[in-house]
């Protein structure tokens, strides 16, 4: 929505420019002044809102909460890398995938289910 309304407001500007330039012409009134200044204001305003960034209180924390099966038993998890034991706060969720990440050796990697067979 936002890049048409950026489009727009070029748009606009543009119209509203040759407005005012096509009233010096020999065939232009005093009145396309008026119209391309119009015209052009309201690009310039529509272009205002289209490219200002939003406040930073609009801005929104998600927390995710991971949840094991039940039979995950924490001390039994251990670092891929070092072997260091790993703890429920080091898991964390990353573009929807649970992703450790070791406090010993700093290594990160996505969780991942062995098969029960």
């Amino acid at each position: 929505m936002k890049l048409v309304g950026k489009i727009v407001a070029v748009i606009l500007i543009f119209f509203g420019v040759m407005f005012v330039l096509g009233a010096f012409s020999t065939q232009g009134t005093a009145g396309w002044i008026i119209v391309g200044i119009i015209v052009a204001g309201i690009g310039l305003g529509l272009a205002y809102f289209m490219w200002k960034k939003p406040p930073a209180s609009e801005s929104q924390n998600i927390t995710y909460n991971v949840q094991l099966p039940g039979d995950v038993k924490w001390e039994g998890l251990k670092c891929q890398s070092c072997g260091g034991a790993l703890s429920p706060e080091n898991v964390k969720m990353i573009a929807g995938a649970p992703v450790v990440t070791c406090p010993y050796c700093h290594t990160t990697y996505q969780m991942t289910e062995e098969p029960k067979w």
